[in-house]
């Protein structure tokens, strides 16, 4: 069915970024080119039963042999900036010593393409794929890795630091934190619950620490990609509001106070392992921007017996002291999420809110949908993805409004360039705006690529690669 027309997207001020998303486990394959060490997700995926489908990223897009054909549909697209991320175990194989020097080549060979197409290269340091030797010793639950960490961050800004306009030091720490070593779902597997805290807590000191070092390698623009949703609460008791303050906490405040503010929420730096008024120091580095990932708001209350509670499709386990419920009255996507737009307003006012002058300008980091359209042979492969152009549509109506109301945004990145494969869902789920045929790895655009094409022209009539 053909949607109804729209009206012309509201007016993006002169110099806002657009572009795409994606991370490096989830594209790149070749898991043993050329002196790659293990990392964390190659061993969490060969564990039977991780993955929903039994997959592994041993291939996936093979990015890492393809990056120039994709590159070029990015300069098709018109963006101005890529958002990659910089495999660690393929720059320092355990984690320690010095960079290989074949991991760096291919970013350097990656850079210097982006750079001849005019897109903006906008690397992040760690995308969730901790070397697996680190790993086996603690990980993000031990201090020393965040000084790896830090380490690693020097090697790769003094290599490419001189091309690189903005970076990320890590994504999403809250994730890694509650669905890695909290609730066992994503890679490295454990089920610490609160005990898990550690992890968040050096994944920060990582932030602060990289921040320093890329800062001393000369890099520009440094910032943080952090995923954050709007709490609403389910139901009208004190047990109720408190379950919503507790996870707002931890999703949304956790990780931004002490970056931002220097200072954890309330009470929780007692839980915090070390030097923690000294750490916070380091944490709060300035930064010159803030990244934000959001997919929808949650809803959030007392745990109940009777009602399933989940996280990003993930059970959650009955002893925790929240639930995560199901929002109604509004379409989802293929993964289940509900699509709230409004929600993403609500969650940048909310931010200008409670940080004011703390708060550096805005990008989204991450924003996108999954939906399982592939090509129509009737229609001769064309993939007509009308949800997913309704989907960003909405969503950049919603952003605008935010920035009419005083939000200071500066660039939107749709998650994800690609299809790719999608952590513990394996293949199941398709973010990309190009469509990937996993027998083949045939690219084919789909419609909302060629959506995003004429909204990037639209804005930026004349000049592609506007806003680097």
């Amino acid at each position: 069915m053909t949607p109804p027309p729209r009206t012309p997207l509201p007016a993006f001020p002169p110099g806002f970024l657009w572009g795409v998303s994606a991370s490096a486990f989830q594209i790149e394959g070749a898991v043993d080119a050329e002196g790659r060490g293990p990392s964390v997700w190659d061993a969490f995926t060969k564990e039977a039963g991780r993955v929903k489908d039994g997959s592994h990223a041993d291939v996936a897009t093979d990015h890492y042999h393809r990056y120039r054909e994709d590159v070029a549909l990015m300069a098709g697209l018109g963006v101005g900036a890529y958002r990659f991320s910089v495999s660690w175990p393929r720059v320092q194989p355990a984690g320690t010593g010095s960079a290989h020097p074949k991991g760096l080549d291919f970013y350097d060979r990656l850079v210097d393409e982006l750079c001849a197409a005019n897109i903006a290269p906008v690397p992040t340091l760690f995308h969730w794929d901790t070397p697996l030797a680190l790993e086996e010793r603690g990980g993000w639950l031990q201090r020393d890795t965040a000084e790896r960490f830090a380490a690693y961050a020097a090697l790769v800004g003094e290599r490419l630091a001189d091309r690189v306009p903005r970076w990320i030091t890590l994504n999403e720490p809250a994730e890694v934190t509650l669905l890695g070593y909290g609730l066992g779902e994503h890679a490295p597997g454990r089920r610490l619950v609160f005990d898990a805290l550690p992890a968040a807590h050096h994944q920060l000191l990582a932030h602060g620490r990289a921040v320093e070092a890329l800062r001393a390698a000369g890099a520009r623009e440094i910032g943080i990609a952090a995923s954050h949703s709007p709490v609403r609460t389910a139901g009208d008791t004190d047990e109720d509001r408190a379950a919503a303050a507790l996870y707002d906490t931890l999703m949304n405040h956790l990780f931004a106070d002490p970056v931002l503010t220097g200072a954890y929420p309330d009470d929780w730096a007692a839980l915090m392992p070390g030097p923690v008024a000294e750490d916070l120091k380091v944490i709060s580095a300035p930064l010159d921007w803030y990244g934000i990932n959001y997919y929808n708001p949650a809803l959030v209350g007392a745990p109940r017996p009777d009602a399933a509670a989940s996280v990003a499709g993930i059970a959650l386990p009955p002893d925790l002291p929240f639930g995560v419920y199901e929002i109604e009255g509004h379409e989802r996507t293929d993964f289940g999420w509900p699509v709230v737009p409004e929600g993403l307003r609500e969650l940048l006012v909310a931010f200008r809110s409670r940080y004011g002058d703390a708060l550096p300008p805005l990008y989204i980091t991450e924003n996108g949908c999954s939906y399982g359209d592939g090509p129509d042979p009737a229609r001769g492969g064309r993939i007509a993805d009308a949800r997913r152009i309704a989907y960003h549509d909405g969503h950049l109506r919603a952003l605008r409004r935010a920035m009419a109301e005083g939000v200071d945004v500066r660039g939107y990145f749709i998650w994800s360039i690609l299809d790719n494969f999608e952590w513990a869902e394996g293949y199941r789920q398709r973010f990309g705006l190009v469509h990937v045929d996993y027998e083949t790895l045939a690219r084919t655009p789909k419609d909302s690529y060629a959506w995003y094409r004429d909204v990037i022209a639209g804005a930026n009539p004349g000049a592609a690669g506007a806003g680097r």
